[in-house]
């Protein structure tokens, strides 16, 4: 149909994005996986827990405890524990390693997640054509421009990269991270998450297209396959439309 815009419908596409979250969580963890091991990740893991764990078998201690916890310490208590943590941050090796799974885990987890992008959100659409992953696929339903004409690469990539990737993931991924790893803008960082999903909820349930982030970037809609038309170019699809508005005037004329 041309008519009237065949969305597709909001149980359709959650239920297409779960299998695709899944799917997508599968590669990007077995993708992770490869590059801890390339890059040593493990072992410096290994590394930092055997430090923690001497330094506390030493000094009768356990370092990870709330801060309600140290306070509530007598202060000989406090002072051992003190002096159990200085003694760890003296450790070159322990601290070496703790840099470095700093270091690397950000590098990992972003390109991890690009490269399980880039294959279910990137390359397999253009496989199965109409900007089908498989979870659409799956679900009978496809992403199209506004306007009706096929999704290209370059709307395909802007939505992907631009509006999935770095937008709706990576931004929340670095909040997290920088929250639980790096404990810094905690409240800051609980807003913004707050935000992001409230623009997504409101961008659902107020648009016309019912539109997330990265359909309003890209300029897209997912329909419901079986019932709209999408055309290849947009002079296939002004083409149709003459062909339509002739055969109404030639039925009114009649």
């Amino acid at each position: 149909m041309i008519g009237e815009l065949q969305r597709a419908s909001v149980w359709k596409r959650m239920s297409a994005g779960l299998l695709d979250l899944i799917l997508l969580s599968i590669i990007a963890v077995g993708v992770a996986l490869i590059f801890s091991a390339i890059f040593g990740y493990d072992e410096y893991y290994e590394t930092m827990l055997d430090g923690y764990a001497k330094y506390e078998a030493e000094y009768g201690v356990v370092f990870d405890i709330p801060y309600e916890e140290y306070e509530a310490m007598t202060e000989a208590e406090r002072a051992n524990f003190d002096a159990a943590s200085e003694a760890l941050s003296k450790d070159e090796v322990v601290m070496h390693a703790y840099t470095m799974m700093l270091s690397l885990t950000l590098p990992i987890v972003s390109f991890s997640l690009l490269f399980a992008y880039l294959i279910l959100e990137f390359a397999v659409p253009q496989l199965f054509k109409n900007g089908q992953t498989v979870g659409k696929k799956i679900f009978g339903i496809a992403v199209m421009r506004t306007n009706g004409v096929k999704i290209n690469s370059i709307c395909l990539f802007i939505r992907t990269v631009l509006g999935k990737y770095t937008i709706e993931t990576m931004i929340p991924v670095l909040i997290v991270i920088m929250i639980f790893f790096l404990n810094t803008i905690g409240i800051l960082g609980s807003a913004i998450l707050l935000l992001i999903l409230g623009i997504e909820l409101v961008l659902m349930f107020t648009t016309h297209n019912r539109s997330l982030i990265h359909d309003l970037l890209a300029n897209t809609v997912t329909v419901d396959l079986a019932s709209q038309m999408i055309f290849e170019t947009e002079e296939q699809m002004l083409d149709y439309r003459k062909k339509l508005h002739a055969e109404e005037v030639a039925r009114k004329t009649y």
